[in-house]
C-alpha cells in the first residue's frame, strides 16, 4: 500500500507508536482490516470495540499471523509488535482512509441517494469493467466504517473505483466525503428515507449533497433530470463543477433511455442517447421500469469516462441482481422475488410494480419500515393503498407499523389481505398447509427493512 508505513500511519492517525523497532518504521503495510481473521503477514490491524466483540482480544493473535502493526486504544502489556496507540479507534480509522486515499490517482465516482444505491453501484461497476480494472464497493460497505475499508482495498493497479455512500443523519455525507473526495458523484433520487433524524426532503437533500465541497474542483455530477428535488441542484450549490442530467424518455436530460420495452422479470430493453447525438441499444437483466433510471445513469458514467458505446453495453449487459435487493429465484413450487434486504416507502412502491409485471397469481408479504419518522404512519398507510391498487393477488402484512398498510389496504375490494403481527406468526402460518395461503405457481414478493428479518421468509420459501 503506497506510502503506508508504520511511520506515515501513525503521523496520519495521531497516534503514539509502542514497542516499533526502528527497522520496522519504513516498511509499507500489505492491508488493514478490523477483521482479525482477515490479516495478511505486513498487515495492519485496527482494534475497534463492537457491541459484542473488542478487536483488543485479538492483538496478540493477530502479531502470531505476521500483521505489521495494530492500532488501539490501549496496548497489551506485553505487546509483540508494533503498537500506535489512538483515543479513538474509529476516527483512526477514518483518519487513516483519508490519508491514503490521498496517496491515490485512482479516479472514483461515489454512488449516493436515498433508493437504488447498490444497484446503480453494481451497474456503473460492471460498465467501466468493460475498460478499466475497476474496485467497487463490496455488499453494503457504504457507512463510516465500510467507505474506510472499501478506500483500503484500492491498490495502483486499479484505474477506477466506484464507492457507495450510504448515511442516516447530517454530518455523515461530509465525514464520507472527506474520506472519499470523488471526481463523478451520481444522485440517483432523493426519498422519504431516515426522516427520523433528517426531518424531510429537503433535509435529505441538504445531507446528501453536503458530498459536493469535497469533490475534485474539475469534477462532474450526474443527477437524476427526473427528480423533483435534485432539479433544485443548480450551478450555484454545484460550485463551478459540470452537471449532467440522466432520465427515461426524456430529451430535456443530456443522457436519455427512450424507445423502453419492459420484459417482464427478465429486465428490461431500450435507446440509450447521448450529448454528442449517438445512441444505441442496450439491455438490462434487472426487471423493473425504474431500474433503467440506474441503467442510464451508469451509461452517463461510462460516456463520461470514454467508454464506447458497444463497451457500455457489454457491460451493461452483464449485470446480475444481488441477494435480497430484487434477485429473482426460480424454485419447482414458486417464483420469489427476495427484496427484503430494506425498505422505504419509494423502494416498496417500486418493487410492486416490478411484482405486476408477473404472469399468473402474484403475492406481496410486506413488513416494517424503519426510520421514518413522525410520518411512519400516514407513509405505510400511503404504501398500503399502492399496493392494493398494485395488481397483487394477494397482500400479508407483517409487523407492529405494516397494520398501517393493512389498514390502508382492506378498504379495498376484490384483493385478499392477510396481516400477522411477527414473522414467526407468519412462518407458523405458511407452515400450516390447510391455510391455503400460497400456491403453486405463485410469484411471491418478500420486502421489509433488513431489521425485520424477512431472509429467514425467503429461506422457509426456498425450502417449500
Amino acid at each position: 500500500m503506497r506510502n503506508m508505513t508504520i511511520q506515515s500511519i501513525a503521523d496520519a492517525v495521531g497516534g503514539r507508536l509502542e514497542n516499533a523497532a526502528k527497522s520496522d518504521l519504513t516498511k509499507e503495510a500489505s492491508c488493514v482490516v478490523i477483521d482479525s481473521r482477515l490479516i495478511e503477514e505486513g498487515g495492519v490491524f485496527v482494534a475497534t470495540k463492537g457491541q459484542r466483540v473488542d478487536g483488543h482480544s485479538f492483538i496478540d493473535q493477530v502479531f502470531k499471523k505476521g500483521a505489521l502493526a495494530v492500532i488501539c486504544e490501549k496496548a497489551p502489556a506485553k505487546a509483540k509488535g508494533a503498537c500506535i496507540v489512538v483515543e479513538d479507534s474509529f476516527e483512526a480509522l477514518k483518519k487513516l482512509a483519508a490519508y491514503y486515499r490521498s496517496q491515490l490517482s485512482v479516479k472514483i465516482v461515489g454512488i449516493v441517494g436515498s433508493v437504488g444505491k447498490t444497484s446503480t453501484k453494481e451497474m456503473c461497476a460492471a460498465v467501466l469493467s468493460a475498460h478499466y480494472d475497476v474496485l467497487w464497493t463490496e455488499g453494503n460497505f457504504n457507512n463510516e466504517v465500510g467507505v474506510p475499508l472499501t478506500i483500503f482495498k484500492i491498490r495502483d493497479g486499479h484505474e477506477m473505483a466506484v464507492v457507495e455512500m450510504g448515511i442516516s443523519d447530517f454530518g455523515e455525507m461530509d465525514r464520507l466525503g472527506e474520506i472519499v473526495r470523488p471526481d463523478i458523484v451520481v444522485f440517483t433520487n432523493i426519498g422519504p428515507c431516515h426522516l427520523e433524524k433528517l426531518g424531510d426532503l429537503d433535509g435529505v437533500l441538504r445531507a446528501k449533497t453536503e458530498i459536493i465541497k469535497h469533490m475534485s474542483p474539475s469534477g462532474t455530477l450526474i443527477l437524476n433530470g427526473q427528480d423533483e428535488k435534485l432539479a433544485e441542484v443548480d450551478d450555484e450549490l454545484a460550485c463551478g463543477r459540470k452537471i449532467i442530467r440522466y432520465g427515461k424518455e426524456s430529451k430535456r436530460d443530456d443522457v436519455y433511455a427512450s424507445e423502453i420495452k419492459n420484459l417482464g422479470l427478465e429486465g428490461s430493453s431500450f435507446i440509450a442517447n447521448f450529448p454528442d447525438g449517438s445512441h444505441y441499444e442496450m439491455r438490462v437483466s434487472i426487471p423493473g421500469y425504474h431500474v433503467v433510471e440506474n441503467a442510464i445513469a451508469a451509461a452517463a458514467v461510462g460516456f463520461l469516462t470514454g467508454l464506447n458505446l458497444e463497451e457500455i453495453r457489454r457491460g451493461m449487459a452483464s449485470v446480475e441482481p444481488l441477494s435480497g435487493r430484487g434477485h429473482i429465484i426460480h424454485t419447482s413450487k414458486y417464483e420469489i422475488m427476495d427484496d427484503c434486504y430494506n425498505a422505504n416507502p419509494k423502494s416498496m412502491c417500486a418493487a410492486l410494480d416490478i411484482l405486476g409485471l408477473a404472469a399468473g397469481r402474484k403475492v406481496a408479504i410486506l413488513g416494517d419500515m424503519f426510520e421514518l419518522g413522525e410520518q411512519s404512519d400516514a407513509l405505510h398507510g400511503e404504501v398500503g393503498d399502492y399496493a392494493a391498487l398494485s395488481g397483487a393477488d394477494s397482500l400479508i402484512f407483517v409487523g407492529a407499523s405494516a397494520k398501517f398498510m393493512y389498514e390502508h389496504a382492506r378498504v379495498h375490494e376484490g384483493i385478499e389481505i392477510r396481516y400477522y403481527p411477527n414473522r414467526e406468526l407468519l412462518l407458523a402460518a405458511l407452515s400450516d398447509e390447510t391455510k391455503d395461503i400460497l400456491r403453486p405457481g405463485d410469484t411471491i414478493l418478500v420486502k421489509a427493512s433488513h431489521s425485520m428479518g424477512f431472509s429467514e421468509i425467503v429461506d422457509h420459501l426456498k425450502k417449500s
